[in-house]
């Protein structure tokens, strides 16, 4: 029993910090939450949750404020993350439905979480790596001018210009389109391109010399696309400007924090490895990879098919901040950016 009330203490301490930004006393504690004991038995159960390392009192005669170790407690304890209320979700869904492209949806999503939850957010662009091949078009521009479209799972598409030594008569285009198809559609990545490589002698058939002639270029057009790992390490960030609110308390993480957001690489360690399952990441304090972001806390979660991530999205914020609504919003948001990719 006396645990049970400790952790409504301390998690009362943590909302009201989070709130007010203020140090907590027992009094207010009593008045503001109803805990049902008097302030002499609240102040006993702080001295108690002080002397194990969850709370401390950054003043003489203050009150209280959460440590790392006391959020943490606060964010494992969680029975369950504040569920958005019906308007949120409507909005979540209306503005990234209407996304045009894969960059449309990447852009409208590190805006909506920054919007959500007044922090700073990163949305990592889907990892080449864990695509798969979606669909393959191949068009006749005119006789000796190809354009090939490929469309991967995680809703990037990449068009290239194929240039004909001749002319590819229309029996030869849908002959080698079906053969591109037949090699790479639902293949992953590495797959395709080993496919690929065999296309040009199986195309090689004297009775369509210039179907034999078209397979080698769209091939190598189409690896070049394979290849291209520009994605890998894009991000995108919005909301930088949130930080501003937090004044003094937050402003020797602040600039480091600034700096960290023009290093993707940094922030990408930040946000760690995308996670499959729905399942959102905590990590407070100094559980992050860089001591001089101490003073911040990150909260991610990875998006893609529930079987395999293709990449990671969260916020980066002070580790005084809401983390039940925080947490609800980039789960929310990585479940409506997955749907979107899978219809897409």
């Amino acid at each position: 029993m006396q645990e049970d009330r400790r952790l409504a203490v301390l998690r009362a301490i943590v909302e009201d910090y989070v709130h007010t930004e203020e140090p907590v006393g027992s009094k207010a504690l009593v008045e503001r939450h109803g805990l049902g004991v008097s302030p002499a038995t609240v102040r006993n159960d702080m001295a108690v949750l002080e002397d194990e390392g969850y709370i401390t009192q950054p003043h003489t005669s203050a009150g209280r404020v959460p440590t790392d170790k006391g959020y943490r407690m606060f964010v494992d304890r969680l029975t369950t993350v504040k569920p958005l209320s019906s308007a949120e979700k409507r909005a979540i869904s209306s503005f990234l439905d209407g996304a045009v492209d894969l960059d449309d949806v990447v852009q409208r999503s590190v805006r909506l979480l920054s919007q959500l939850t007044r922090q700073v957010a990163v949305v990592q662009y889907p990892t080449l790596s864990r695509s798969t091949v979606r669909h393959v078009e191949i068009v006749a521009l005119a006789p000796r001018r190809l354009l090939v479209v490929l469309i991967l799972s995680t809703g990037r598409v990449e068009q290239r210009l194929v240039e004909l030594a001749t002319d590819l008569t229309d029996d030869a285009l849908a002959d080698l389109r079906q053969q591109v198809l037949r090699a790479v559609t639902g293949q992953t990545i590495a797959e395709a391109m080993t496919a690929l490589r065999a296309l040009p002698p199986a195309a090689a058939d004297p009775a369509r010399p210039d179907a034999a002639t078209a397979s080698a270029p769209v091939v190598e057009v189409l690896l070049d696309a394979l290849s291209d790992d520009r994605s890998d390490h894009r991000i995108a960030v919005g909301g930088a400007a949130n930080l501003a609110r937090y004044g003094d308390s937050f402003d020797s993480a602040v600039r480091p924090l600034l700096e960290a957001l023009e290093e993707h690489v940094v922030l990408l360690k930040l946000l760690g490895e995308a996670g499959t399952g729905g399942l959102v990441t905590v990590r407070i304090g100094a559980e992050g990879p860089y001591e001089e972001l101490a003073s911040t806390s990150v909260v991610s979660t990875g998006y893609g098919p529930p079987d395999e991530s293709l990449a990671t999205l969260g916020i980066v914020g002070p580790t005084r901040m809401d983390y039940p609504g925080t947490m609800a919003a980039v789960r929310a948001v990585a479940r409506y950016v997955s749907r979107i990719l899978d219809e897409a």
